[in-house]
């Protein structure tokens, strides 16, 4: 039977009206060290968060280690039977570091795994956690084969997946443009950035829609798409489908108004964090539309609260990835309840309890549109990803 998140959400109000409860201005990505808040050492269940904290793509793990941060505070102070420790380590968004900062949680007694926050790493750590029976909780590892790689059972994702934004996102043009001429421009060397091209692009097959051009990139050369923005223009694309990150998203929007291209760009949640990217004039950003399943200026009072409460400690606006870190705590939280674990067990034994309990949850969260996200027994989420175009530096639902 479901068990609605209904009393749990009002205790998170309660807790959410009150002042910030303690907490570091900063995520701490030390390992085995509490990243603030107070802890109840044995008695607490043992969580990592691996992320990069650092590099490139710092502004999606930061935003995760600091938002599980608030949820596990909230939790904590409701003085119940559960409590956790969070545990951060960086990983730089690097398979290889994923690794180190994986073994090193192992090392200091990690429980529970929250993450990894983006796919590459994540193929590289699932396998580990597979094997030594660590439930992992991903917000925001979003390929589809981060719970499916070696047939592993204990991965659940808080994301939708990379197939769910691909086919989505072509859906959405479909319906609420007219007849466009679609370019993209995808990373050829991040699953990510494939896994969503490629399921955007049987969709719009399906469906008959007109892709003119499709151009490519690697990590080595995401400073210059002047050759790539070009053909799509030359093609007469008049909407630029981006499955990629806010970092050469913004290169391309900036060289894109430099050389007076400008059709109707559409990028996914990895663009979340778009408006904040360094060196880059967020006035370019106008009118840019983000599949995510998040919007900082809802106006439901749960976003809210916790909109205020991330400013309030971090004087920043919290992006999706925080939203879904956030929610992946709360879903911890709603699971050990259900399948009656307690910190004293081992890893593996509240790896097979959550297992158990994770298909029969219904929870009500930052990222689930005021619906109710549940999981399927291979660990997908079902929840609907939402579009938002950017206006006036906000992002406002169309």
């Amino acid at each position: 039977m479901k068990k609605k998140f209904f009393a749990l959400m009002m205790a998170m109000v309660m807790v959410l009206s009150l002042a910030a409860c303690g907490g570091s201005d900063e995520a701490d990505s030390n390992s085995g060290d509490s990243a603030g808040g107070e802890s109840s050492g044995s008695s607490a269940f043992k969580v990592g968060v691996i992320g990069p904290l650092t590099g490139g793509a710092a502004i999606y793990g930061t935003c995760v280690a600091n938002s599980a941060q608030i949820a596990v505070d909230e939790i904590n102070a409701l003085g119940g039977d559960i409590q956790f420790e969070l545990m951060t380590e960086d990983d730089v968004n690097d398979a290889e570091t994923s690794v180190n900062a994986y073994n090193a949680l192992m090392d200091d007694g990690m429980q529970i795994l929250v993450g990894t926050v983006t796919t590459q790493p994540a193929l590289s750590v699932v396998p580990l956690s597979y094997e030594d029976r660590v439930f992992t909780l991903t917000p925001s590892a979003s390929g589809d084969d981060v719970i499916s790689i070696n047939d592993n059972d204990n991965v659940f994702q808080i994301c939708f997946t990379d197939s769910n934004q691909g086919s989505r996102s072509a859906q959405y043009i479909d319906e609420n443009f007219d007849s466009p001429k679609i370019a993209i421009i995808y990373k050829n060397d991040d699953q990510y950035s494939i896994g969503i091209r490629d399921n955007f692009k049987a969709e719009a097959d399906s469906r008959g829609m007109d892709i003119v051009y499709e151009g490519t990139f690697t990590e080595a050369s995401q400073t210059d798409f002047n050759v790539q923005l070009a053909g799509a223009q030359s093609a007469g694309a008049d909407l630029l489908f981006l499955p990629i990150y806010y970092t050469p998203a913004s290169v391309i929007l900036t060289q894109a108004n430099a050389m007076g291209y400008a059709p109707t760009f559409f990028g996914v949640d990895g663009m979340d964090g778009i408006l904040t990217a360094e060196n880059f004039d967020a006035s370019l950003a106008e009118g840019v539309y983000l599949l995510t399943p998040f919007s900082a200026d809802s106006e439901d009072e749960m976003t809210q609260n916790f909109v205020a409460e991330y400013q309030d400690r971090f004087g920043e606006i919290p992006n999706q990835f925080g939203a879904d870190a956030y929610d992946a705590i709360y879903t911890l939280y709603q699971a050990i309840q259900a399948a009656g674990a307690t910190a004293d067990m081992s890893n593996e034994e509240i790896c097979d309890a959550l297992i158990e309990v994770m298909p029969t949850l219904a929870v009500t969260g930052l990222t689930s549109a005021g619906s109710e996200m549940t999981w399927d027994e291979n660990g997908a989420v079902s929840k609907d990803p939402t579009a938002v175009i950017i206006e006036n530096g906000t992002y406002v639902t169309p």
